[in-house]
């Protein structure tokens, strides 16, 4: 009702501008209406932006590490597995899948802190 009411003298609302009060007599903003908790917002951008610097680094990677990190960690499209059913699939040992994983992590991790 504010907003409708503010509406004619007002060409702008700014998100933690007060728009009513609650029970309490505690003043409300838009923003407390509209946000989810922003620590989730938050959380979500940045784990936008490091999946994107990852998937940016998979470059340094070769075919079999790419694909044994993206079956371990369910990346795209892919469903999470575990060592040992990825190396059923690829037809190798659990052992040399932790390796593959192991020397996949080491390599993406230096590629991360070069930049």
């Amino acid at each position: 009702m504010h907003l409708r009411t503010t509406r004619r003298i007002r060409q702008e609302i700014k998100l933690y501008d007060p728009i009513g009060a609650d029970r309490e007599g505690n003043e409300i903003s838009l923003m407390d209406i509209l946000s989810s908790d922003q620590d989730e917002v938050l959380d979500a951008v940045v784990l936008n932006i490091d999946r994107d610097r990852l998937a940016e680094r998979f470059h340094c990677l070769s075919p079999r590490e790419r694909t044994v990190l993206e079956l371990r960690f369910g990346l795209g499209e892919q469903e999470k597995l575990t060592q040992r059913q990825i190396g059923r699939k690829l037809g190798i040992s659990r052992s040399y899948v932790s390796r593959i994983e192991k020397r996949a992590l080491g390599k993406l991790l230096h590629e991360m802190g070069s930049s």
